[in-house]
């Protein structure tokens, strides 16, 4: 049996439907869900706001690029510490403009989870199932050396001089070509995004997915949740058309971990009666550091993403390779005027490379922001976690020495531009950084829904249940209980697919 796809120019009055499973949201977690309840002879309907895009249609333009693929244009941004923070509106979630990072959890994580959070079977040994079943459907596989380039092995090099572990990023990738164009789009169709693997599986499988769809409501009645109500929205504006109504015997949020609570608040404060929803929001604050070398770098070419030390993977760090459009990377070059052209020429010489960091302690909430369907995020950059995102800094800064580099720009408030040596660059070791020094972003958002296996506690069971509902599941990272030390994205799928399948037992 095969589904259906359904894009805004299909819309011609309202949409009624009934399922046995809604999954309202197209990333890598509603997606997996969406296929595996599927695969199970379960009818799904998968509701996605965003639109799909072709190749054709993406833009190599950073800023353009943004403006058409994420939320708020890519201006959203965090309060209390300004923070900005980028989440994707289109078929296939973020995975569409993601680097494609695939990262298990670690061991010793898992159990820092279930240490706090009363879990029971969250382990390395109960996912890794989940894991090799995902990875063999994606292809998930180390990057090879040939699409490497040099800013990549660049820092395999240094890692190496300092006898510091590193590797190639693992990532949904078949057949890179080393484009260096993951954050606009990969035109080579390479990354295995949702919008061209696990949907359309889901489609084969029979599943109907309605595109350009803005769910505003789940609706309940006691302790069952019955379907969603919403409307046709037009992509890139937003615009309203058409009512959406879907009956489901079940539903499945995986909205993301900013929009899944605000969905839940909406719909009469659903599964909150412990009063976390929207609360214990945690990022990956990340940074990042330019390195100069005396040769040319030809950094355009090479995987966006290509290699990583997970050296200090416990002191709270981990350190990756870099590339973004260059008006992006540009942003953060210092001066104005003929002096930052001056700078600009050296990006031909250059190589990005970042740090995030897992802040345990800087936390916050999010809430809607007014009447916009937007959420308003309140986040605290805690002190201590400030300071070990220094240390990442100092981090790199070695490696970029170690490789080889004639000056590093460590983007760090009250230090010179450029430091032009590691004697120079040790006032990064001797002075610890203040939140206010350093210019930090994230994508990865977790714990606003969380699991716990305490109904008082947390919004969700290890199986992604609502403690207060009997049929509603969240599958996005929100349910993280902390940080998974490292990129979020395949440990959301692994648990996305346990759900599912506990789900598809269910219903």
């Amino acid at each position: 049996m095969s589904g259906s796809v359904e894009v805004f120019a299909d819309y011609t009055g309202p949409v009624i439907d009934r399922a046995d499973v809604v999954v309202v949201g197209s990333g890598p977690c509603g997606a997996v869900a969406a296929y595996e309840l599927a695969l199970a002879g379960k009818d799904v309907v998968l509701l996605e706001e965003g639109p799909p895009f072709t190749p054709a249609e993406f833009e190599l333009d950073g800023a353009l690029s943004m403006a058409r693929t994420m939320r708020e244009g890519g201006l959203r941004f965090t309060t209390g510490f300004v923070m900005p923070t980028m989440q994707a509106i289109a078929l296939g979630g973020g995975s569409l403009v993601n680097s494609a990072i695939c990262g298990r959890c670690p061991e010793f994580r898992l159990q820092e989870w279930a240490d706090a959070a009363d879990l029971d079977h969250t382990s390395r040994r109960e996912l890794e199932p989940h894991y090799d079943a995902i990875a063999g459907f994606l292809g998930i596989a180390p990057t090879p050396d040939d699409v490497q380039g040099p800013r990549n092995l660049l820092f395999r090099d240094g890692c190496k001089v300092l006898g510091w572990s590193s590797e190639p990023c693992t990532r949904n990738v078949v057949g890179c070509r080393g484009s260096g164009e993951c954050f606009t789009g990969c035109r080579a169709r390479a990354k295995q995004s949702m919008d061209i693997s696990y949907v359309p599986a889901a489609i084969r499988a029979g599943a109907r997915v309605y595109t350009s769809v803005q769910v505003q409501r789940v609706r309940s009645a006691g302790r069952r949740v019955t379907g969603i109500e919403g409307r046709v929205v037009a992509p890139f504006t937003g615009a309203p058309g058409v009512s959406v109504r879907i009956e489901a015997q079940a539903i499945v949020l995986a909205a993301g971990a900013l929009a899944t609570p605000l969905l839940l608040r909406r719909s009469g404060d659903l599964a909150n009666a412990s009063k976390q929803v929207g609360e214990n929001v945690q990022f990956h604050p990340g940074t990042s550091v330019m390195g100069v070398f005396p040769d040319a770098v030809d950094a355009v070419f090479g995987a966006t993403q290509g290699y990583q030390s997970l050296q200090f993977l416990r002191e709270g760090f981990k350190l990756e390779t870099l590339w973004a459009p260059p008006s992006v990377l540009a942003v953060r070059m210092p001066g104005v005027g003929l002096e930052l052209k001056r700078k600009l020429l050296d990006m031909q010489r250059a190589a990005i490379w970042d740090a995030i960091a897992s802040c345990h302690r800087s936390r916050g909430s999010v809430r809607e922001r007014g009447r916009s369907q937007q959420p308003a995020i309140r986040w605290r950059f805690d002190p201590h976690d400030a300071e070990i995102l220094g240390r990442a800094v100092w981090a790199l800064t070695q490696i970029f020495f170690a490789a080889g580099a004639e000056r590093v720009l460590p983007g760090v408030a009250g230090l010179p531009d450029a430091l032009h040596s590691l004697d120079e660059a040790r006032i990064l070791e001797r002075r610890p950084a203040r939140a206010s020094d350093l210019v930090v972003a994230s994508t990865h958002v977790f714990g606003s829904t969380r699991m716990h296996g305490d109904p008082a506690r947390g919004v969700v069971d290890e199986d992604g249940k609502a403690h207060d509902l009997d049929n509603l599941y969240v599958v996005d990272t929100g349910v993280f209980p902390g940080s998974p030390a490292v990129n979020p994205m395949f440990t959301g799928m692994a648990l996305a697919r346990r759900a599912a399948q506990t789900l598809a037992g269910r219903v």
